[in-house]
């Protein structure tokens, strides 16, 4: 009997849409390994066999209405479990809190089984099945999505397929010599071919962890893009891809709703080439949509790319041959805190019109700051016919945000600091690159006000946005560098604990007492995301534009959906500004209920308009 012949009709049915391409991929990449190809799509049948009835209902809903993910509805939030609740237990008990923030998108950060000490954050990982035991279990795991979901809640999780830990039961036996196993990493005898790879291939951290190879005790030379305790892994070997595929699907059986491709761009390597961005990461892509679209297609997959809106947009692929579903909008965010820098909105500009531009099927992250650090990947071809020079331009950036600029209230620390480059990356939360730390700790209530107008201005930029507004827990409620990991050996050479502090939850509870920092952000920031889901041209279909002004430090955008019409205007200086409107406008003001009328409005420093024009 075939085996297509006692599959349930719904996975035949699925299986059936994609079944040519997705052969013809997996023959392409992997040289007609029919065998191999079979294994995975018996699997295949497996994890859709175990899916949860209740998650099976959900994968029919959704894909009822495939692009329930790009409305004005879904708000994130970030958080490390340990940092937030202490477990997946204590997350659990904290979801009333994160339904009143105004919250429906949970993303856990790396949470499976790594070694303590060098874990990169969770991004090293041991055991793709198991959790951090000091986290909780897999079972916790599914307690807590399934918990979530009876909250309307969606849950994120990163999928770290590039690499795994040196403790990884892989790792461990390729080193002890099994030669099947070694064949999953790259591994080298001598330094011959990885001297070659290393003319192309950029360094990720040239300070910190330099090249991309380590050479181990017994002479083996393996390619480690990002940290030495971090082995790539070799996605040119089928069982590599089969078995990255089966550890996705059954993250996805766990309840996660989406399933975040952690360094997806440098998946695939070959000699002579940068090891980036090749297009047969494409490929990849895209049988893993195909996988999820079959077994689990309420399931989104969310690239981690971090380039430019125009070079990020392949890894959507197409109408046709979708690849992921989401991006991170990681360039506007660093255009925006270099407009904070410089009170500057015209490169911000430059890169809404190329936002604009893209398909409105293009959904994307968007985010004031996330756990890791900033860099300036600006485009500095464009800010160089503003005087604005590379590497002088970026020690500006990284004197203004750490303080080091005269006037600046920003306090934060560099990361990686490359001086033979001039280059380096920064860290800090929202509020301290704002400049509420150095306000609270002057105790001037003048620069305290000017930092959180400044704050919610830039939460009020990001809502605006079409896409996925994500916030990172903490900035809810104004949370401040944590200095305390320069005392911990296992975090001291990394500055991005900087701003991956424990929350605080006694500041929290400020969140409801008047005239403290909490209440003022976080009443803000929750009425700013109420008024966007009250209105449908927040969504991400909508048709947006930039507007002239009038001024270089009012950035002016306008959105259109159905009959809506909506202006905003933001502020990035701390003067009093004129914006002016490119036609005469009868407005409401959505956040003052303010009737606004004429050509022209005055924004107060660090002030915005949502303007909802009259039909």
């Amino acid at each position: 009997m075939n085996t297509t012949d006692i599959w349930e009709k719904e996975f035949a049915e699925r299986f059936a849409k994609v079944f040519d391409e997705f052969k013809w991929l997996y023959c392409e990449v992997y040289n007609h390994d029919m065998q191999a190809f079979h294994w995975l799509v018996n699997a295949m049948y497996e994890y859709y066999e175990a899916r949860d009835p209740a998650l099976k209902a959900l994968d029919r809903k959704r894909e009822s209405t495939p692009f329930w993910y790009s409305t004005n509805d879904l708000i994130g939030m970030m958080l490390y479990v340990d940092n937030f609740a202490g477990s997946l237990k204590g997350v659990r008990q904290k979801i009333d809190y994160i339904r009143e923030s105004g919250i429906n998108y949970l993303h856990l950060m790396p949470l499976l089984k790594s070694p303590k000490d060098k874990s990169d954050g969770g991004y090293a990982v041991s055991d793709f099945r198991s959790v951090q035991p000091e986290l909780g279990t897999i079972d916790d795991l599914e307690a807590l999505t399934a918990a979530c979901h009876e909250n309307d809640i969606s849950v994120c999780l990163d999928f770290v397929m590039n690499h795994t830990s040196e403790e990884h039961e892989w790792a461990k036996a390729a080193r002890a010599g099994d030669e099947e196993m070694r064949k999953r990493y790259f591994f080298f005898d001598n330094w011959e071919i990885p001297n070659e790879f290393e003319k192309t291939v950029p360094q990720v951290f040239p300070t910190t962890a330099p090249g991309n190879f380590t050479e181990l005790e017994n002479g083996d030379i393996v390619m480690t893009t990002f940290y030495p305790y971090q082995w790539d892994l070799n996605f040119g070997n089928c069982v590599v891809f089969n078995d990255m595929v089966c550890n996705m699907m059954s993250i996805a059986n766990h309840g996660i709703d989406i399933i975040r491709l952690d360094a997806v761009p440098y998946i695939w390597k070959e000699l002579g080439t940068s090891c980036r961005n090749l297009p047969t990461v494409h490929k990849l892509v895209r049988m893993m949509r195909i996988v999820t679209e079959i077994v689990c297609p309420s399931v989104l997959l969310l690239g981690e790319v971090v380039m430019e809106p125009s070079k990020v947009a392949p890894y959507f692929g197409s109408p046709e041959k979708p690849e992921c579903h989401m991006l991170y909008n990681v360039t506007t965010m660093a255009s925006m805190w270099h407009t904070v820098a410089t009170k500057d909105v015209r490169l911000l500009k430059h890169q809404t019109s190329q936002l604009a531009a893209l398909s409105k099927d293009y959904v994307f992250l968007n985010y004031l700051r996330c756990h890791d650090d900033i860099g300036w990947g600006l485009d500095y071809d464009y800010l160089l016919s503003f005087g604005m020079a590379e590497v002088p331009h970026k020690k500006f950036l990284n004197d203004y945000f750490t303080g080091k600029f005269e006037g600046s209230p920003s306090r934060g620390e560099l990361y990686n600091d490359d001086e033979r480059l001039g280059d380096a990356r920064l860290c800090g939360t929202t509020a301290s690159l704002c400049g509420v730390e150095a306000a609270l700790k002057t105790g001037d209530k003048a620069a305290l006000k000017t930092a959180l107008d400044c704050d919610v201005m830039l939460h009020a930029y990001m809502l605006a946005q079409s896409g996925i507004p994500v916030i990172y827990s903490g900035d809810e409620i104004g949370q401040l560098n944590d200095y305390t990991y320069h005392d911990d050996a296992d975090k001291q050479a990394d500055s991005r604990y900087l701003h991956r502090g424990k929350l605080n939850w006694k500041n929290v509870e400020k969140r409801t007492a008047k005239n403290t920092a909490e209440n003022m952000l976080y009443s803000a920031v929750t009425r700013l995301e109420q008024i966007r889901r009250q209105y449908p041209v927040f969504t991400a279909a909508a048709e947006f534009e930039v507007t002239d002004t009038g001024s270089d430090q009012v950035l002016g955008i306008r959105r259109e959906y159905e009959k809506q019409k909506l202006y905003v205007f933001f502020n990035f200086s701390g003067t009093e500004q004129s914006a002016f409107f490119d036609e005469i406008l009868t407005a409401t003001d959505l956040i003052s209920g303010k009737t606004v009328r004429g050509l022209s409005a005055v924004l107060q420093p660090y002030g915005f308009l949502w303007l909802l024009c009259d039909e």
